[in-house]
Order: structure tokens, then sequence, then C-alpha cells
């Protein structure tokens, strides 16, 4: 199955804030393209209306930043890859702002290696896992954790990238 090009892509709002992340080579590109494609099967595959001219912050970080934000606001003192941050609708009465995604690079970085995967594959993977968590997936119960996974696979489907999950246990144990 191949996607229609959206009339109205998502603005996408990016800041980098740890220098790692300019030694990435067209990276602006590669969160639009990843972006872009789950926006689009979010629409056309599941049938998730998005507002026209809804943006996505994207904040490029490190794991000391991540650390904070993950201790506050999941009470896990520890750094992770990528976390999101939906803006509820009802808060939010001036414009479609979706929520922000933001990535530790030193934990990307360490996970690429690790899975022997390119930095680029695996950030596309976490920039689309991420904006999932945007729309209301979630990976708590088991079953909605199969459904994301799903999705996921099948976006990745589309940008050329092999099944993260390939050669490893069904489900990861939802954190």
């Amino acid at each position: 199955m191949s996607l229609a090009p959206l009339e109205t892509p998502l603005e996408k709002d990016s800041l980098i804030e740890a220098d790692n992340w300019n030694r990435i080579e067209n990276l602006e590109l590669l969160i639009s393209r990843a972006i872009d494609t789950a926006h689009a099967y979010a629409e056309q595959v599941e049938k998730i209306e998005i507002r026209q001219g809804s943006e996505v912050s994207l904040v490029f970080s490190d794991n000391e930043t991540v650390r904070e934000l993950n201790a506050a606001h999941r009470g896990k003192d520890q750094p992770t890859n990528v976390l999101s941050f939906p803006i509820d609708e009802e808060a939010d009465p001036l414009g479609p702002l979706l929520g922000d995604i933001v990535f530790a690079y030193e934990t990307v970085e360490r996970e690429a290696e690790e899975l022997a995967i390119e930095f680029s594959a695996h950030l596309t993977h976490l920039c689309v896992h991420g904006f999932l968590h945007l729309l209301g997936y979630d990976h708590i119960e088991w079953d909605e954790a199969e459904k994301m996974e799903a999705v996921e696979i099948a976006i990745l489907a589309q940008l050329g990238i092999d099944n993260p999950y390939a050669g490893s246990d069904p489900l990861p144990m939802p954190d």
C-alpha cells in the first residue's frame, strides 16, 4: 500500500538544545519525512482526523535534560530515548499544537550502536513512536502495545525501514 501525499502537512517546530544534534546530516529532512509519513498513515489508514494547520514541536536535547523531564513527569529518574508530551485540546484553545517530542542524543546513539542499526533509522523509528503517543497511542496495556507496534512497523515500512521488532520478543514489557 502506498500513501497519498498530504495536501497540508503538519508544521514542525524544531529546537536543538544539545550540540551533538548538529552533527546529524539532514536532521530536518529526516524528521519531516518521519512525521509526514506518520501523519499520512494516521489520517488515511487509521482514520484519525488531525486539524489543518496543526503543529508538532521537536526538541533535540541530551540525556541530562531528558532524565530531568522523565523524573518530573513519569517518576523515572533516568534518561530515555524519547518523551512525548501531548497537548490537551481543552488547554490549548488558541492553536492546534499536538504536543512536544523530546529526544536524548546520547541514548539514541547508544541504542543505535547496541542494535547495530543506522542512527537515522533509529531516530526515525523514535520520531514515529513519539508522534503516535501525541495521537493517543500507548503501550501500557498489551493490546495497546500490540496495536502501536503494528502501526509503527507499517509506517516504517513506508519509509523503507525494516521492522525494528523483528527477531525480538513479540512485545516489549510495557513500562
